[in-house]
């Protein structure tokens, strides 16, 4: 938990331990301060040049004491691997919801207001929601295709799979861009689902965000690399095969709880419905 007291003065050395956070400072202008970032940081482009400390479960608690940041940003997800190891160290940390669009919205907000830059944040939000009111309006009125979205499996199969549940934000962009989500809700954003059960729910259309969520691996019988998730899905009888409604969606910036979530939106209702969203 961020302690408001103790930031008093300014803060200029900033280690960001999620994606999310590493766009959102990006985002409201506050990138300068950043000293190091996860593993899993790929935007801006800049990251390229900072240190790496790791990812969820390995995270370098020694090197993040050696750059000796003013504060260390991290997403609720792991908050209970990280959070308290940090505080033992003495380093002072804020922790951003990422489940919901509400969520997103607190985390730019909360960053803002903690590296000083309230109003950045606030014009960051401001467009967000504008843009997606924006995508909203374009498509309302419109019919709602069944809409599954498929952020982890195991590669080249439909093996261990896991869909976005309702009340994600990922779902609720599926709704923003003119989808109708068909996935219950769960505790967390994420719940994992059989083939079978694929069927069942016969998806008018999947956007499979896996190779946004997870670097392409060698699959057996295919190239290095080589995965077609078209093909993976032409194995199962569900009505988004046999209209061809389904899409991969690989940019790993779509599936992070930043302002990306736009980008999604956008990507989403594109697709969903062409005719009415710009080229």
């Amino acid at each position: 938990m961020l302690n408001f007291v103790a930031l008093l003065f300014a803060v200029e050395r900033i280690v960001s331990l999620s994606p999310n956070a590493t766009e959102i400072l990006h985002g409201i202008g506050a990138f300068d301060r950043v000293v190091a970032v996860s593993t899993y940081c790929e935007y801006p482009p800049e990251v390229a040049k900072l240190p790496r400390v790791g990812g969820w479960t390995n995270t370098n608690l020694e090197q993040v004491l050696v750059l000796d940041p003013d504060l260390v940003i991290l997403s609720d997800a792991q908050a209970p691997l990280v959070d308290k190891r940090l505080h033992l160290l003495g380093i002072e940390t804020l922790v951003v919801g990422s489940q919901s669009l509400e969520d997103i919205y607190k985390a730019i907000d909360a960053i803002g207001r903690a590296v000083g830059s309230p109003l950045e944040a606030k014009r960051l939000s401001d467009s967000m929601r504008a843009e997606l009111s924006a995508i909203e309006a374009a498509v309302r009125g419109r019919p709602r295709p069944r809409t599954l979205v498929v952020v982890d499996r195991l590669p080249g199969t439909l093996r261990d799979v896991y869909i976005a549940t309702r009340g994600s934000y990922l779902t609720t962009l599926v709704e923003i861009a003119g989808g109708k989500p068909i996935t219950p809700e769960a505790p967390h954003n994420y719940t994992q689902i059989s083939a079978e059960a694929l069927v069942v729910f016969d998806p008018e259309v999947v956007f499979d965000m896996v190779q946004a969520l997870n670097a392409p691996v060698a699959v057996p019988g295919m190239s290095e690399l080589a995965e077609d998730p078209t093909a993976v899905w032409r194995t199962l009888e569900i009505q988004a095969v046999k209209d061809g409604r389904i899409y991969p969606l690989t940019d790993k910036r779509l599936v992070h709880p930043s302002q990306f979530a736009v980008q999604a939106a956008w990507e989403m209702a594109r697709r969903l419905h062409p005719d009415a969203m710009p080229k």
